[in-house]
């Protein structure tokens, strides 16, 4: 199976949710929390520095449970381009 190239688009939204997982880890060390999730820490590097813009979503869920972000936030997060609040992470209103 071949798989088709990446668009700008999904490269995009892999940035997107590898920031919002590196904001919901917040000072918590990447080997402890891919361990908890059931992944290698390079997997997870790779994730956060959106060099995998299509993980599966097996890992996502888990990702998901162990930084205790709602898997709707992450979702949010690679479909559109809603900024992520570093204290909260949570998504940032764009309303002034």
């Amino acid at each position: 199976m071949i798989r088709p190239p990446l668009t700008p688009d999904l490269i995009a939204a892999g940035r997107r949710l590898g920031a919002a997982l590196r904001t919901a880890r917040g000072t918590r060390s990447q080997a402890e929390i891919a361990l908890a999730a059931g992944i290698s820490p390079e997997t997870l590097r790779k994730i956060e520095g959106g060099r995998v813009p299509t993980p599966a979503f097996g890992t996502i869920v888990c990702l998901s449970e162990v930084l205790g972000i709602p898997l709707a936030e992450l979702a949010d997060a690679w479909l559109t381009a809603v900024p992520f609040d570093e204290q909260r992470s949570t998504p940032v209103s764009r309303t002034a």
